[in-house]
């Protein structure tokens, strides 16, 4: 959706819009071999419409999906209509262009068939797209953006570094480079709208039953799992006197299996979800950070200026590691496998939970590299291409994987044998030698040895 939506400004920007007559997708490599499943195509046209994926609302893209559906008109730039489709979209999964796996090239053309504007992007990510030709310049801004942090960092040796010299715990240097660029409010302010977003999606799903689309006919669970709960919970949820809800620490991985599976239900819905770090991977720090905040020690006193605190610290620790996984290696299911999704998610999540638990930054550290460890090789081969199976019930693993990797972290010193560092590698490398057949494409695995009706 992002790629598209640039090109739509851009051809906006440049005056020629009003002499479009024609357009044309081409979808290459991972991005054509899953498309349908993934909400490839349809996030393309809404993108094209103009419309941005942190911006948007679940009801506007029910209504102009709809729109284009049953009318066959697309707004381009949301001003120009075109008849456009995902049938009109071309598919070319075993075209790989030289970047990147997951490519895209939208051109447009006038009435008499020349090309007006065209451009080709690849999604490496994330939400991250890097425009053909321009790989090297996105490298030199990114690394240009760098210079003014206080403490920069690609490594988990780095990090490590600047936590000895400074004193400070992995959040607290991630903050401090944030803050090079906005205040402590807006900081403070932009995690706690993530966490409101993440919570409100699991509030939705919960709410909507029925089968997943797509044609698998997954059903939901996480609706019935939540009743369940109620019933079957002695000490149901409730509201205290500090007007804090609370659970009975006997149903924790329930509990954390209901909101990891909430979330990945919505995403496959076409819900709204945060992107953490990427749509497959969604469940993850949400279903650790509602442990943090429910089950972890003390947190039954805490009153909600506390958990807020809980929520910044956590994110900001997972965020750190999250900059280790794009730095060093991949989070791109395309490029790398699962590992580098629902691997780094778990990674990412587990650090959040050591840090908010007190966890020194060498235990944080430990807690990161657990995670991953026990997630290299982690194929990503979903049945149909639907971000379903088994992607859904893997978040709930990776959820329960990352606290545990916490917990075994925090019963240490923080000195282990593999570093993260070490593990990054070795994920990035396993990522080159795994067959793409096993890398988004729905090519291998349980995509061709189970039957999709």
């Amino acid at each position: 959706m992002r790629a598209a939506a640039v090109f739509a400004e851009e051809l906006k920007a440049s005056g020629k819009l009003a002499g479009v007559a024609g357009l044309r997708v081409d979808l290459y490599g991972s991005l054509a071999a899953t498309g349908h499943g993934h909400g490839t195509m349809t996030a393309v046209l809404l993108g094209l419409e103009g419309f941005h994926p942190e911006l948007i609302l679940p009801e506007e893209v029910e209504e102009r999906l709809a729109s284009i559906a049953e009318t066959g008109v697309l707004n381009l730039a949301g001003s120009v209509a075109l008849p456009y489709g995902v049938k009109d979209m071309v598919l070319r999964p075993l075209t790989v262009l030289p970047r990147h796996t997951n490519g895209m090239t939208f051109t447009v053309t006038d009435a008499q068939g020349s090309v007006v504007h065209a451009a080709t992007f690849f999604s490496v990510g994330g939400g991250f797209i890097v425009r053909e030709g321009e790989e090297d310049a996105a490298q030199q801004e990114l690394d240009a953006s760098k210079d003014g942090l206080p403490l920069p960092f690609r490594t988990a040796a780095e990090l490590l570094a600047h936590c000895a010299v400074t004193g400070l715990g992995i959040a607290d240097v991630m903050s401090t480079n944030e803050l090079a660029s906005r205040s402590g409010e807006e900081i403070r302010a932009g995690l706690l709208h993530i966490w409101s977003v993440m919570e409100n999606c699991v509030q939705t799903s919960l709410k909507r039953e029925g089968v997943l689309p797509g044609g698998l006919k997954v059903r939901r669970r996480a609706p019935d799992w939540y009743e369940r709960l109620k019933k079957e919970t002695a000490r149901p949820e409730d509201t205290g006197q500090d007007g804090q809800d609370h659970y009975d620490p006997r149903y924790w991985q329930e509990w954390v299996n209901l909101v990891a599976l909430a979330v990945n239900e919505e995403n496959a819905s076409g819900g709204r979800v945060v992107t953490a770090p990427t749509n497959g991977a969604a469940g993850i720090i949400p279903a650790v950070l509602f442990y943090a905040l429910h089950f972890a020690p003390g947190m039954d006193q805490a009153t909600q200026a506390d958990r807020d605190d809980v929520v910044v610290r956590f994110l900001l620790a997972a965020g750190a590691v999250g900059v280790l996984y794009k730095e060093q290696a991949s989070i791109s299911g395309a490029e790398v496998g699962c590992q580098g999704e629902v691997g780094s998610a778990s990674s990412m999540a587990a650090a959040g939970l050591a840090e908010v638990m007190g966890g020194t930054p060498a235990q944080v550290e430990n807690a990161a590299e657990i995670a991953m460890e026990h997630n290299l090789g982690l194929t990503c081969d979903p049945i149909g291409g639907l971000v379903q199976v088994p992607c859904i019930e893997r978040n709930a693993i990776a959820a329960a994987k990352a606290i545990n990797a916490a917990k075994m972290a925090l019963w240490g010193d923080g000195t282990h044998r593999v570093s993260l560092d070490e593990v990054i590698i070795t994920m990035r490398e396993t990522g080159k030698d795994m067959s793409d057949k096993y890398k988004e494409t729905a090519m291998g695995g349980l995509a061709v040895n189970v039957v999709e009706c």
